[in-house]
């Protein structure tokens, strides 16, 4: 059966549509944190305090906002793809964290927990080739040791 024989290779463009897809929904998600002032940053950023950090609540509720909009952004583009991913990595670890210890049960923490393996994952898989990423820096080939 030809379909079992398919040797994946349009795979860059099943990964070019993960990253814009996912990086997207990422950007909407984060957007109300984002532009939520610091109020809504300070509300989010208590969220450290489940892991002892205490100081600049306002500050990390600004970053979780940033890491979902630039960060989806950045995925999105396949742009400082490596970084975006770390970041996302961390913020949903914590926001899993916090909704388990909240006592929000599976289906209140489970989005953040699939989101937090799907750029664990995509940390080891890169960008693709239909990335910024690949069209930017160098190949292996392409540097030299002088």
């Amino acid at each position: 059966m030809a379909l079992f024989r398919y040797r994946y290779k349009y795979k860059d463009l099943g990964l070019l549509l993960l990253r814009v897809g996912i990086g997207l929904m990422f950007i909407l998600h984060g957007w109300p944190k984002f532009t939520g002032g610091p109020e809504k940053w300070e509300q989010i950023g208590k969220s450290m305090e489940i892991m002892g950090i205490t100081v600049a609540p306002v500050f990390w509720g600004f970053m979780a906002g940033f890491a979902e909009v630039v960060g989806g952004a950045f995925i999105m583009l396949g742009f400082f793809h490596k970084l975006a991913c770390i970041l996302l990595v961390i913020t949903m670890v914590v926001a899993t964290i916090k909704h388990a210890t909240a006592g929000d049960g599976f289906g209140g923490y489970s989005h953040a927990l699939e989101a937090a393996i799907l750029f664990f994952s995509l940390i080891f898989i890169g960008p693709g080739k239909y990335s910024i990423d690949k069209a930017i820096l160098p190949n292996k080939k392409d540097r030299r040791i002088y």
